[in-house]
């Protein structure tokens, strides 16, 4: 299993308050993502994905799933219009044409910002995944437009935060939500209900299929980095724009400190939630 303890980072000079879109996909890609590798492996273990599965990533952000999905053989296609930045970092990832040096799917991956009008070859996509654990916004529109090209039969995966007493990290994006409370109409982070994924699959006319916990801590190199890293999830957006991003850094970086360990690193233990369902 990946080691979830990212190595040291140095902390943005920029006090400035307003986000760079750019810095907070790079702190996506190097630190938050491989959070969420034992989710991945332990799905495609589940579903035996290799050579002969095509799979359909969607809401793919920075490509880390579908490289670890490429490199078991499988055929991927990534979707991500929420996060352009991030899914210039999954071109610079998975393409050939991408910087020297990085990681290679052995299979040449498709990454488009909409679900594309076909698949890829003309074959039916025998798994679709949505692995992003957001507030769910969307995320009919996006299967609407993805499922018509899946295979009869094919997975469906939708995954998110586990029961929050099981989620370490739920205490402090409990902060996100009361900073966010005095914006009208403010969406994100709630606490995950029992049957949010069940009726989401419904929503969708997706027949349930089992489903599985996958235990994925948050384990951070220092405080810093732990901020940035959580910042990078999109969760505190509505907080920021309802305070201001210094704010947002100062309560976020108190409700962590309980969570530090004496040697300076912080760790969270979470348990996410996949369902797999089935394309009737």
């Amino acid at each position: 299993m990946t080691s979830t303890l990212v190595r040291q980072h140095v902390a943005h000079a920029d006090p400035a308050p307003r986000v760079d879109l750019s810095a907070r996909a790079r702190d996506w890609s190097e630190i938050q993502e491989r959070m969420l590798v034992p989710l991945y492996e332990a799905v495609y273990d589940r579903l035996d994905v290799g050579p002969g599965s095509r799979l359909l990533g969607l809401r793919c952000g920075a490509g880390l799933a579908l490289l670890l999905a490429a490199a078991r053989g499988a055929a991927v296609t990534g979707v991500d219009s929420a996060f352009p930045e991030r899914l210039a970092l999954a071109r610079a990832r998975l393409l050939p044409d991408g910087p020297p040096g990085a990681a290679r799917a052995r299979t040449t991956p498709r990454l488009l910002g909409e679900p594309p009008a076909e698949p890829a070859g003309g074959r039916p996509y025998t798994l679709v995944t949505v692995f992003d654990p957001g507030d769910g916004d969307g995320l009919g529109e996006l299967l609407a437009a993805a499922l018509p090209l899946a295979a009869r039969g094919a997975a469906v995966v939708l995954a998110g935060w586990g029961p929050p007493e099981r989620c370490a990290t739920s205490a402090v994006l409990r902060t996100a939500a009361g900073l966010a409370d005095p914006l009208p109409g403010a969406r994100g982070w709630r606490p995950a209900r029992r049957d949010d994924l069940e009726e989401a699959a419904a929503r969708a006319g997706l027949r349930p299929d089992g489903s599985g916990r996958v235990a994925c801590p948050f384990g951070y190199a220092d405080l810093d980095s732990a901020v940035r890293g959580l910042l990078s999830t999109g969760l505190f957006d509505a907080a920021i724009a309802a305070t201001d991003a210094r704010q947002v850094d100062k309560e976020l970086t108190e409700a962590l400190h309980p969570h530090r360990r004496p040697d300076g690193t912080v760790w969270m233990p979470n348990v996410f939630r996949y369902l797999v369902a089935r394309v009737p």
